[in-house]
């Protein structure tokens, strides 16, 4: 890190005490700023209080794993490199890890591959090149800007949605096809501290449909999978 007129930001989230222990005072020989979590709730709330250049994070984490942390904040617009750390080998988890970070390295690991890993994020991220999330999308006659959280809708509709519509609206269109369920929904949208009704989910989608359908009625974007949840299509 020498000749760097600041430190590189770095947010480690890891449960175990010894592991975090040895891994921020490494980090901080290297240079680093470090911030640590210990839950993924913590990680979470220091995601969205703060800038990082580069987040370490445990993938099997109390009360919210390190894959639905990295999913939560990328739905928030948050582009901040990951590395995930994860003791779990198969395929869907690596596939789940590069589809919402942009690294992964399995337990037990070498530090000093950890900490070359990191540091090309980190190199990576100030070229501006990793971290990329959606921000803009057409379908149909409809325009949306995740960015400044407008949509052009039909019939000419304008109008400025909530954090909370745009991050529904977000992770339907990254799905596009799939059925997402309602409690994956709630999970990422809501987050575990608050518990609305299925029919809060019902009345988003509702509110898409009068924006974003030629006719409400007969929906050709948005939905409702019966029992299981919602799905967006072009």
């Amino acid at each position: 890190m020498e000749g760097n007129a600041s430190k590189p930001r770095l947010l480690l989230v890891e449960d175990e005490d010894a592991l975090r222990s040895t891994l921020r005072l490494n980090f901080e020989l290297e240079g680093y700023d470090v911030t640590t979590a210990v839950t993924g709730p913590d990680a979470l709330q220091r995601l969205r209080g703060a800038r990082y250049d580069v987040v370490v994070m445990d993938v099997m984490l109390p009360g919210m794993d390190g894959f639905t942390v990295v999913e939560t904040i990328r739905l928030e617009g948050n582009a901040t490199p990951v590395l995930f750390l994860t003791a779990r080998a198969g395929a869907p988890d690596r596939i789940r890890g590069l589809k919402a970070g942009e690294d992964h390295l399995a337990k037990p690991f070498e530090l000093e591959e950890l900490l070359l890993r990191v540091a090309k994020l980190v190199d990576r991220s100030n070229g501006k090149v990793v971290g990329t999330v959606l921000e803009s999308f057409t379908f149909g006659d409809n325009e949306v800007d995740f960015q400044r959280y407008e949509v052009k809708g039909q019939g000419g509709l304008r109008k400025t949605l909530s954090q909370r519509e745009m991050m529904l609206l977000r992770l339907l269109v990254e799905r596009e096809g799939e059925v997402v369920s309602r409690e994956e929904i709630l999970q990422k949208v809501w987050g575990y501290n608050v518990f609305p009704t299925t029919r809060t989910v019902d009345n988003f989608i509702v509110g898409f449909r009068k924006y974003f359908e030629p006719d409400p009625r007969e929906p050709r974007h948005f939905h409702s999978i019966r029992g299981v949840g919602y799905k967006f299509t072009r």
